[in-house]
């Protein structure tokens, strides 16, 4: 069916409110970007810089009333709103039009990322059938793509392995197809879960092979520790998560952090430093890749 796009703009204190009431209203997505195209990636540490001013795009059922949203969105947010208008957009899939873009990827020497439904480029190599949804990881991004470089080189025969923020679950299962025993899937995000399971069974891997477990209800493992614990995720959360992720791993286990810039590199390292022995960093258009393996305890 065709949609009914509704664009507003707002000052950024209002952004999460906006987005909480469209959905009240009914979007089925929310989409939020800059106004200005003022660049920013993420803050620092400890930082809460915003954009200025929110440019809001929702996606919404044809039979919806326009002027009704509007007028609610007068009500509750007065002059803050501007620059209302709706445009009407023909039927498509939008949340997977990108996918007509997704090329095979090669990560390393063994691994290729491949979309579910092309050939392998390469038969003989280690192919990762890969569908994100909407969930992020394809092996596109500089920062999935460090993380994958480093568990085609690695030794992963047996090895237990834990996935923390696995959007689509791409660095626990190339890490299956390379040799691991066992993978642990943990994200704060439904859609990412759902996108692992399906992804586990487009590759073939069995019940046995993984578990599965939303974010909030993730223990760190009294006895059976992970050998690697990989996290591509941002610089902030891999500060505040260094406790779990580091009773997370045994000793002498390798540990994987990546979604950081150069700048932030720092930060993350000294949440880690009292178990983790860093390796040098590995960078790719600005994006770090940490590596480094526990100390004894």
């Amino acid at each position: 069916m065709p949609w009914l796009q509704l664009h507003v703009t707002v000052p950024a204190e209002h952004a999460a409110s906006l987005e909480t009431l469209l959905q009240r209203l009914g979007a089925h997505s929310v989409t939020l970007c800059d106004r200005e195209d003022t660049p920013i990636l993420e803050p620092g540490v400890g930082e809460t810089p915003l954009w200025p001013t929110i440019r809001a795009s929702a996606l919404f059922d044809t039979g919806v009333k326009a002027a009704d949203i509007v007028s609610t969105l007068q009500a509750d947010f007065g002059s803050n709103t501007t620059d209302i208008n709706f445009e009407q957009l023909k039927d498509k899939a939008w949340e997977r039009e990108w996918l007509k873009y997704f090329e095979p990827v090669r990560c390393g020497e063994r691994l290729w990322i491949c979309p579910g439904e092309q050939a392998p480029p390469d038969p003989h190599a280690v192919n990762l059938l890969l569908d994100p949804g909407l969930a992020f990881g394809t092996g596109t991004h500089e920062t999935t793509r460090l993380c994958l470089q480093w568990l085609d080189r690695a030794n992963l025969a047996g090895q237990r392995v834990l996935d923390f923020g696995c959007g689509s679950g791409i660095l626990g299962i190339a890490a299956l197809l390379l040799g691991a025993s066992h993978a642990t899937f943990s994200d704060n995000d439904p859609q990412a879960l759902q996108a692992s399971r399906d992804n586990l069974g487009r590759n073939a891997l069995t019940t046995a092979d993984r578990h599965i477990c939303h974010a909030k209800d993730y223990k760190p493992p009294i006895r059976a520790r992970f050998d690697v614990v990989l996290a591509n995720i941002l610089a902030g959360p891999l500060v505040e998560l260094a406790p779990i992720l580091q009773a997370s791993l045994v000793a002498g286990g390798q540990l994987v952090l990546s979604g950081l810039r150069e700048e932030q590199a720092n930060a993350v390292q000294s949440a880690y430093a009292s178990t983790i022995e860093f390796d040098p960093p590995a960078q790719e258009n600005g994006w770090l890749r940490l590596s480094g393996t526990r100390r004894p305890d």
